[in-house]
């Protein structure tokens, strides 16, 4: 009961327009989490090889990809609402296309258009809910966020392996029945525009959208200094791709290869992972509060090596799993805290593009380690190859942890101010 208080009263204490987001981002990350586990299985039901599933995987980040900085520039000269809406709709509608598209044109271009679309989400989330929200309250609502992100892809990703599965049980053939659940989550998707119909601009994008000398409320200018911020976060990103990039994209081959396990023991241990980030991302406001956010940040990440070095050398299964679900939970328990660092430092004008091209230096890392991981392996085998790609992966978060440190460490006065910030009711204690 206590927990449901704590939940109910946070709730009603953010703004209608937070509360009309989260509602529609569910709807999103439901459709989103539904095309993650079927969609691969859908191009194999129609009968391609693997590698058509890796090119269209290619073929979408290199879209999300170049569209990134472009919706972030956008994001901050135009409505956020208007981008959402556009997001929404059009990334429902992408996914309907490609849950029948099935030839190799009709494939690529829907993975083009979802890819473009789904980053209009991804780029402009953090920069609508920092708007939307006071100084104090984002650091617990980006945990709040990012833990409804994971929660809902969860529940898309069971839900629409069941709704496949009862198809097929009640003699609906096999392609059919992915069609089905894939529409489904794209009609989920779409439906996110409607909350955000309900939106209202803030004073600040309103007045950037209609700039009016004679207006009681103007927008301050963006600080001279914002650009060299934001390359500070980019750098450190950047680093931080390259390490997960040789990792991250090929833990369920790591367990396939190592331990011959079975695919779905593989998906519930993802799961898990899933599971276990979003009780971290929970917790780590309060570190934050007690050491500061910068600290807390680099603790979360360096406690993570230790489990990302065991999981790298260990030849036990029990293990193996217990470390990737240590190492994954801390890893990502800093994302919400570095995006509160990231809009507090840098002014409304610069938060999209400050956004997007993290998130691009981000995936940039991803895209690069690719043939680097892959040569790791033919040369060194597949124990030893891993083996070296998770000790470079630790070596680029050591250096991602202590540049992020020197370059945006908090004084001791910060972090003690930071503790007598009123506290919002969180779900747990």
């Amino acid at each position: 009961m206590r927990l449901i208080q704590n939940v109910t009263t946070t709730w009603n204490e953010w703004n209608r327009n937070i509360r009309l987001f989260f509602i529609a981002n569910i709807l999103f990350q439901i459709g989103t989490g539904m095309f993650s586990v079927l969609y691969n299985l859908y191009i194999q039901a129609l009968g391609y090889q693997d590698d058509m599933n890796g090119t269209i995987v290619s073929v979408q980040s290199l879209a999300t990809a170049l569209i990134f900085i472009p919706i972030g520039l956008i994001s901050d000269r135009t409505s956020r609402k208007s981008l959402l809406i556009t997001g929404a709709l059009f990334t429902g509608i992408s996914f309907m296309g490609r849950a029948f598209a099935s030839g190799e044109s009709a494939l690529m271009i829907y993975a083009v258009s979802a890819g473009l679309f789904m980053a209009f989400f991804q780029i402009i989330a953090i920069p609508f809910l920092a708007e939307n929200a006071g100084k104090e309250q984002r650091l617990k609502l980006f945990s709040y966020y990012s833990s409804m992100v994971l929660a809902a892809q969860v529940v898309g990703s069971i839900g629409g392996g069941l709704w496949a599965d009862v198809l097929q049980s009640a003699g609906v053939s096999k392609i059919s029945s992915l069609q089905i659940a894939l529409l489904t989550g794209g009609v989920a998707s779409c439906l996110a525009f409607i909350p955000l119909l309900l939106v209202k601009d803030s004073v600040k994008q309103q007045a950037a959208m209609k700039p009016d000398p004679s207006a009681s409320v103007a927008v301050p200018p963006a600080p001279r200094g914002d650009w060299k911020t934001i390359s500070k976060f980019t750098t450190a990103q950047l680093l931080v791709g390259f390490g997960s990039g040789l990792v991250v994209p090929y833990l369920n081959l790591y367990f396939t290869n190592r331990f011959a396990v079975s695919l779905t023991a593989v998906g519930i241990l993802i799961s898990l992972g899933q599971v276990m980030t979003i009780i971290s991302m929970l917790i780590g406001p309060y570190l934050a509060q007690r050491v500061g956010q910068v600290r807390a940040v680099v603790y979360f990440q360096m406690l993570s090596l230790p489990f990302l070095l065991l999981t790298g050398f260990t030849n036990i299964f029990l293990i193996a799993c217990i470390s990737f679900l240590f190492r994954q939970a801390l890893m990502n328990a800093a994302n919400p805290i570095q995006s509160s660092i990231m809009v507090d430092r840098i002014s409304d004008a610069r938060r999209g593009i400050a956004n997007s091209m993290t998130q691009t230096a981000f995936m940039l890392g991803w895209a690069t380690m690719g043939p680097v991981q892959s040569h790791l392996l033919s040369t060194y085998g597949k124990y030893w190859g891993y083996v070296v790609t998770f000790c470079m992966t630790g070596v680029l978060y050591i250096c991602a942890s202590a540049l992020y440190y020197f370059m945006f460490r908090e004084r001791k006065s910060e972090i003690a101010k930071s503790r007598n910030v009123p506290r919002l009711p969180t779900a747990s204690k």
